[in-house]
């Protein structure tokens, strides 16, 4: 192999995971392809939360300067009653969350995110960016991987000593590299909209105490987060019903009455927030299923979503790729002569943190959707487990540094 292509990485999506490892393998040293099926990047989705493991390393990349002035240091994270709006508990975040975890929690546009990582790439040479780029098949020899991608009309081959599946839960790597899994529908639907902070409905929600907080409201058959974005000129709304599976893609149409008949049980301000927030756009929740590999022998890895999509309820599903994309750039970068025995031990490394992750979201979903006598004993836990035990029992997760990785060919 020249020595071009043996420094050379393959990335296909850019997204937050693409671009991410996009940077991350950038500041190790090496030349970065990197193609988007889009045909140009354009602002899109909508908020996102970034928990200190991953402006921890936003910030070890140059990006979280670039992002702080669009985004929002919520104070707390709050859990109220959808029926009485009663709240339930609180964990501080703000300067407390920066002196605990060593980084900010903040709430953003997904879309200032984009930008801010877009303006750190721009400053990189060594990266190229292909839009309107469709991946068409994966060839893997035993020294480099090679993606055929489709451009205006013309087919090329992209190769290298690494290619990375960074495109998503449905991934045309996953599809082409030899990876089994396929996205499972989760029976769930994520209801969303981005209002501005001094509509009626902006400022019914203030209202109600969601202002500079991140809070969710619990009922057994729905739940709704709600933050401020967008330097606190707008919120992003965010509701999760059980529905029927839309549409093999991002976002779909289904019957805004699912949404609005689960909220008219809720407090008033909330039942009409439904309606005046409007419209809402139905993005199905997909999942990958995580025992699958995400690594090949042949230089060929997922990471993100495309690697093990989970539900959004721990509120990490950008904070895992953001990890995945530096930790995998770590491992490769400490033994460039072993690229499978780096590949093996990153997803050796990864797999028990993101389980523990989907564990999270897990039991999130269950006690917010919990009724009768569990919705009691969830409301009674929280009322006597004390804010600062409630921040502790994340250090785990918030607390977590790429700089504890250590690769060992072995492991």
């Amino acid at each position: 192999m020249d020595d071009t292509r043996s420094r050379q990485v393959v990335i296909a999506g850019a997204g937050v995971a693409g671009l991410t490892a996009a940077l991350a393998f950038s500041e190790r040293g090496y030349l970065v392809r990197l193609f988007e099926q889009a045909p140009r990047l354009e602002p899109a989705g909508a908020g996102i939360q970034l928990s200190p493991n991953a402006t921890r390393i936003l910030r070890q990349l140059g990006v979280l300067d670039r992002l702080l002035p669009a985004a929002v240091r919520p104070e707390a994270v709050v859990l109220k009653d959808a029926a009485t709006l009663r709240e339930l508990t609180r964990v501080p975040l703000g300067q407390a969350a920066e002196k605990r975890w060593q980084a900010p929690y903040l709430v953003a546009h997904r879309a200032d995110l984009q930008k801010a990582l877009m303006a750190r790439l721009a400053e990189r040479p060594d990266i190229s960016l292909v839009t309107g780029a469709r991946v068409g098949g994966v060839a893997a020899g035993p020294r480099h991987a090679t993606a055929t991608v489709e451009i205006a009309g013309k087919t090329v081959e992209a190769g290298g000593f690494l290619l990375i599946g960074a495109d998503g839960v449905w991934s045309a790597i996953r599809a082409f590299g030899g990876f089994a899994a396929k996205s499972r529908f989760s029976g769930e639907l994520a209801w969303r909209a981005t209002i501005g902070a001094d509509s009626v409905a902006g400022e019914a929600l203030a209202a109600v105490g969601a202002a500079n907080c991140v809070t969710t409201f619990l009922h057994p058959g729905f739940h709704l987060v709600a933050y401020p974005v967008s330097n606190g000129m707008a919120f992003n709304l965010a509701a999760f019903t059980r529905g029927e599976i839309i549409a093999e893609r991002w976002s779909g149409h289904a019957d805004p009455n699912i949404l609005l008949g689960t909220m008219r049980g809720t407090a008033a301000a909330l039942a009409r927030l439904a309606e005046d927030a409007g419209p809402w756009t139905a993005w199905p929740i997909h999942t990958v299923d995580q025992s699958q590999p995400w690594t090949t022998p042949a230089g060929v890895a997922l990471i993100g979503d495309a690697a093990h999509a989970m539900t959004p309820f721990a509120a990490q599903g950008a904070a895992m790729a953001i990890e995945d994309a530096a930790t995998l750039a770590d491992f490769v970068a400490a033994s460039p002569a072993d690229r499978w025995g780096a590949l093996a031990a990153w997803e050796k490394l990864r797999r028990p943190r993101i389980a523990k992750v989907a564990r999270r979201g897990a039991v999130n979903r269950f006690a917010w959707h919990a009724a009768g006598p569990v919705a009691v004993a969830r409301n009674l836990f929280l009322k006597w487990r004390s804010p600062e035990k409630l921040a502790a029992d994340l250090d785990w997760l918030y607390g977590w540094r790429p700089d504890t990785l250590q690769f060992s060919s072995s492991t």
